[in-house]
């Protein structure tokens, strides 16, 4: 990722290892139970995702988890979380080992979620859109009883559509607009991300979920930049014209998805805060965490009950999982 010098536009640099693993292992890595360790940070909205998608699916015993610390060093993510500063499943301290396992050359960002393979210590992809759809779709002889359908085969185009304008104008603006260095690319940012949540307001004020009448992968990447908004985005990077909680529909919406298993259990609000406002001194030199906003609200009454849909359809909501894993 970096600013193009001329435009002062955030640009994010694209997934460098998106090998995928598959139900029939074609690009060398077949979906094995114990295998895989997904390494994720809890500050981060691409990696929260996967452990969204990760829960509801109950692939908690299939694929296990590494959380980084939210403070990265001059060496990016580092396991400094657990004992010795090491992860003690893939024996590695930072995350560019296993990047430089697959490839020693790489000189690129390092980037989560990722998916290390345990046996070689080398990462398989770090193809943040490509990871959870393939839980979805390639994993499915290691879901749970009663899994939902996340990525519904007759609505795959729909979810696809709405997700391509998601991501580049909500997943990304608020990027965009937090990193711009020049007053036209954040102008840009800002008028695209409201103008979405407008649209998305609008779409969500009659129906529960973004995609027919249950939870789908477009729930998720949605859920994941809105529950982070009021935290980070609307001061740390600017996104300030309404606070999400003044936003009626979309905010009812996502403290639904909050209350729903699977979401709210995965989200960590002091993780959020100290990774944005202590990483990027760049906007925030002094590295201070702000005390609010008073998050509290989000086990509120939401009222999106009464609203056609069913969260699981035909299936059930995750149980609590006791052997470990995350979360």
């Amino acid at each position: 990722m970096g600013i193009d010098s001329e435009t002062g536009e955030y640009v994010r640099a694209p997934n460098r290892f998106d090998d995928r693993i598959t139900a029939d292992g074609r690009d060398g890595w077949p979906a094995e139970p114990g295998r895989y360790r997904l390494v994720v940070s809890k500050a981060c909205p691409w990696a929260s995702r996967a452990l969204v998608v990760r829960r509801l699916l109950g692939l908690e015993d299939a694929i296990s988890v590494a959380v980084a610390d939210p403070i990265q060093d001059e060496q990016s993510w580092r396991f400094t979380l657990d004992p010795d500063d090491r992860d003690p499943v893939l024996g590695i301290r930072y995350l560019h080992e296993a990047y430089h396992a697959a490839d020693p050359g790489y000189d690129g960002g390092i980037s989560v979620p990722a998916i290390v393979d345990i046996p070689s210590g080398k990462l398989v992809t770090n193809d943040y859109p490509r990871i959870t759809l393939d839980m979805s779709t390639e994993w499915t002889a290691y879901h749970r009883e009663g899994a939902p359908d996340l990525y519904p085969e007759a609505r795959r185009d729909e979810i696809d559509e709405l997700n391509r304008g998601v991501h580049a104008d909500v997943n990304a603006a608020v990027y965009e607009a937090g990193f711009a260095t020049r007053q036209s690319a954040y102008d840009d940012a800002y008028r695209r991300l409201f103008a979405k949540l407008d649209e998305l307001s609008a779409r969500l004020e009659k129906q529960r979920y973004l995609v027919g009448d249950t939870i789908t992968e477009a729930d998720i990447r949605l859920f994941t930049t809105l529950v982070r908004f009021d935290a980070v985005y609307h001061g740390h990077f600017k996104c300030n014209r309404n606070k999400l909680s003044e936003m009626p529909v979309l905010w009812a919406y996502t403290r639904d998805l909050y209350q729903t298993p699977g979401f709210g259990d995965t989200v960590d609000f002091d993780h959020i805060k100290r990774h944005y406002y202590q990483v990027h001194e760049n906007i925030n030199p002094a590295r201070i965490v702000p005390l609010g906003p008073d998050l509290s609200g989000f086990d509120a009454p939401h009222g999106r009950e009464a609203l056609p849909g069913r969260p699981f359809g035909d299936g059930t909501p995750p149980g609590r999982h006791e052997r470990g894993g995350f979360p």
